[in-house]
């Protein structure tokens, strides 16, 4: 079962979540490092994978709308698998004093194409998987 009991947000990842939420941090300067980071922080206050995910899918998309990108950069698919994702290493983990920290521990995270191993390119780059999640089609994200 997921829990987030044991992680923990430093100041550093309560002040950059506020830089995102507020649109502070510039398009061009979010990382793949940074939306996981971004999902950490979000996972460690809603202890759920479903709520992080619903708050993480409104910061995004108001992010965007912040810096005027189009809504249909977007992508639903990522958004969630990612958050799935931080979600099963965080288990995996156990703990963390911070994203950061948790991050270091998780270096396969940072991959930005670790995905591929659950999704074919075709599936998860497809329009599809862009407006509405799609499950994998290589093999699951597990967080149960």
């Amino acid at each position: 079962m997921f829990t987030t009991d044991h992680f923990h947000l430093s100041d550093a990842d309560r002040a950059f979540q506020q830089d995102f939420e507020r649109g502070s941090i510039l398009p061009s300067n979010f990382t793949h490092r940074q939306h996981l980071r971004l999902a950490y922080t979000f996972l460690v206050q809603h202890g759920t994978v479903d709520t992080a995910y619903a708050a993480i899918r409104e910061a995004i998309q108001g992010f965007l709308q912040h810096h005027g990108v189009d809504a249909d950069h977007y992508h639903e698919t990522l958004t969630r698998a990612w958050t799935e994702a931080v979600a099963l290493f965080m288990q995996r983990c156990g703990e963390a004093s911070s994203a950061d920290a948790f991050l270091e521990a998780s270096s396969a995270l940072r991959d930005s194409k670790a995905l591929l191993t659950h999704y074919t390119a075709a599936t998860l780059f497809s329009d599809a998987a862009r407006q509405r999640f799609v499950s994998p089609d290589l093999a699951p994200i597990s967080t149960a």
